[in-house]
């Protein structure tokens, strides 16, 4: 059970980056690619109706971690406090500058929350992206379970290191490219025109650096933690999933050129899902790994909840996950095709 349940946070989390991905993508390119303040809306109303949806993946997510692994969310909402902190300001940054802009017909207000949704959303990736980082690197957990990072110590591997570190500043790159590739393909998607244009012209030229930093990500990965190729090499299916990234990467540049659009994103979305799916089969059955001892490490064996809890737990989990994909499934539908400025121009 406690290796189904890591299963499950695994892809309720791959979920959230994958749909909030594009809300958080359209932001970093929202100043780029909407040229007036009707171009803003439009780009706006790309995301309109589902962005605060998106982020019910990331709530579910902390709250089966919550459940199915305490120790685990009790050591890292502690240990990552100062970061937490700085992802929900984000977070309510980002809300705030979509919802706040419409209210005053002035450019220089709209024009300062446009800034607060943008910048938001491109610090939100970042982090994001370095929280990933931490878990395959490592944090200094001691022998109680719990640890301290700061912010950054001397930007270096090892057994005390910071939050922020050459490594987990790359993968919070890495995700920064992957998420504004993953935006653009979603604007495109959604608009035409001008803005589908620029889109496509962001989503091409950000295809190359795409690919480097996913190769220097992997090739520093095995440097930093080796062990994170023991899973693949004890069984061959799991090499379906480096394959799945390189063809998704492969099939972005061919729609790319071709200009289809619902497939590039479809190729981002298989992009997104291959890197995390890759990453959580390599630490597995680790959710923590101490750098200090290994010995301290939280793994799906000592840090679950009792085994009567998760099956019960499991009940209401499809409940609830019958009532979200419906609520999704239709929401989508409803949304589904191109957006339009509304008469009255907002959002």
């Amino acid at each position: 059970m406690e290796t189904f349940w890591f299963t499950l946070v695994a892809l309720m989390l791959a979920a959230y980056v994958i749909l909030d991905g594009f809300d958080l993508g359209t932001g970093i390119i929202h100043p780029w690619v909407a040229r007036t303040n009707v171009e803003r809306n439009l780009v706006l109303r790309s995301i309109g109706p589902v962005w605060d949806g998106n982020e019910v993946w990331l709530i579910a997510a902390a709250g089966a971690i919550y459940f199915a692994f305490p120790m685990l969310y009790a050591s890292a909402f502690s240990g990552f406090y100062l970061p937490l902190m700085i992802v929900l300001w984000l977070l309510m940054l980002r809300g705030i500058g979509i919802e706040l802009r419409s209210h005053l017909n002035d450019p220089l207000w709209q024009q300062f929350f446009d800034f607060v949704f943008s910048g938001s959303s491109l610090l939100l990736t970042i982090f994001f992206g370095a929280a990933i980082g931490n878990v395959v690197r490592g944090v200094p957990l001691n022998s109680d379970g719990y640890f301290f990072e700061a912010l950054w110590t001397n930007f270096r591997v090892g057994p005390d290191p910071g939050i922020l570190d050459w490594y987990t500043l790359l993968i919070g790159v890495l995700a920064l490219l992957a998420l504004t590739v993953h935006g653009a393909n979603w604007v495109s998607l959604k608009t035409e025109g001008g803005i589908q244009a620029r889109s496509r012209r962001i989503a091409s030229i950000g295809w190359i650096p795409l690919v480097l930093i996913t190769l220097a990500s992997l090739v520093t990965t095995i440097y930093v933690r080796p062990q994170i190729l023991d899973n693949y090499r004890a069984h061959i299916w799991t090499w379906i999933v480096p394959v799945v990234v390189v063809l998704s990467l492969s099939a972005m540049a061919i729609f790319h050129a071709k200009g289809k659009d619902l497939q590039a994103f479809l190729a981002s979305t298989g992009y997104i899902a291959g890197m995390l799916v890759g990453a959580a089969i390599g630490v597995y059955p680790y959710l923590l790994s101490a750098t200090t001892n290994p010995a301290y490490s939280l793994t799906v064996d000592n840090s679950h909840t009792g085994d009567y809890s998760m099956r019960v737990g499991l009940i209401w989990w499809v409940i609830g996950i019958i009532l979200a994909l419906g609520y999704f499934i239709f929401l989508y539908r409803f949304f589904w095709g191109k957006v339009e400025v509304a008469a009255s121009g907002e959002h």
